[in-house]
């Protein structure tokens, strides 16, 4: 145990790493960005290797630091489970469920206020993810993955067949009477999905005319949908994300179904507490509801 660096600088590593922030992670730890700033320092030094690139005003991992990452991630989840299954949770402690921030925005937010006006004492905790890579560790109790639902480590639940289609504001809309229109305007571009611009051009029938459109690419679907919002192009969502928003419309009727969609999962390797397990039926209960 003596060869392992301190506890402190341990945390302020997964916090950073996390968050890609060193004042977020001082927020988190109670500590200030000085403070985490310091504590990576010298565990740089101690280790022999940068585990951080410094931007000018963000964070990014190097290899090192992207390699160590999970074990440290799965280190502090098994001691979280540990504490758990000899002393057991405290009752106060908040249900934590991660989800992408568009899950969020467009399919959580009007359930998880339904949820808690019927169980006001239930404290649920809400964590932030964009990549498939920010799953998984951290010992969330309930998350929100977009994917095939192939995961071996979690119970599945499916929050319905995905399909993907154009949105934009109401105003460029109404200029839009068809896939070829498409010509000349801004494509929103959100990356990692398995179905996109192209894919869906090509279904229309109006293949290759991406290339008449001028692009803005993001790395998650909040930005694109922003964008889309304020009349900044077109974006290419999936269907569900479009419930209750009035900023958006979708100009065509072509939906193209994906091989990937969102699910609702949870651990099988520990058992539920009882205050998640009433988040998880509520969701899936919502889930049936809307597909009644």
């Amino acid at each position: 145990m003596t060869s392992l660096p301190p506890l402190m600088w341990l945390q302020a590593f997964e916090a950073a790493a996390r968050t890609l922030s060193f004042t977020a992670a001082g927020r988190e730890l109670g500590v200030t960005q000085a403070a985490i700033s310091q504590r990576i320092r010298l565990l740089e030094d101690r280790l022999g290797q940068k585990l951080f690139v410094r931007h000018p005003r963000s964070l990014t991992l190097t290899p090192a630091g992207q390699a160590w990452l999970p074990s440290i991630h799965d280190a502090f989840t098994r001691i979280a489970e540990g504490t758990t299954e000899v002393f057991g949770t405290t009752p106060e402690s908040p249900v934590t469920l991660r989800t992408t921030p568009v899950m969020q925005q467009s399919w959580l937010a009007p359930r998880l206020l339904a949820f808690h006006r019927q169980h006001p004492a239930v404290a649920v905790r809400l964590v932030s993810a964009i990549w498939p890579d920010d799953f998984g560790p951290e010992g969330a109790d309930l998350e929100i993955r977009y994917g095939r639902g192939d995961w071996s480590d979690v119970d599945c639940v499916s929050l319905g067949d995905e399909r993907m289609r154009p949105a934009c504001a109401p105003s460029l809309a109404e200029r839009l009477d068809g896939p070829v229109d498409l010509a000349g305007h801004t494509l929103l571009h959100a990356v990692g999905f398995a179905v996109g611009w192209p894919t869906w051009l090509e279904q229309a029938g109006v293949a290759g005319i991406e290339r008449q459109c001028p692009a803005l690419t993001c790395d998650n679907q909040v930005m694109t949908l922003a964008l889309a919002s304020q009349g900044g192009g077109v974006a290419l969502t999936h269907h569900r994300l479009l419930e209750n928003r009035h900023d958006l419309v979708a100009p065509f009727d072509l939906a193209v179904p994906s091989m990937e969609s969102f699910w609702l999962v949870r651990p099988k390797r520990r058992q539920s507490r009882e205050e998640a397990s009433l988040l998880w039926e509520w969701l899936v209960g919502s889930v049936a509801d809307s597909d009644a």
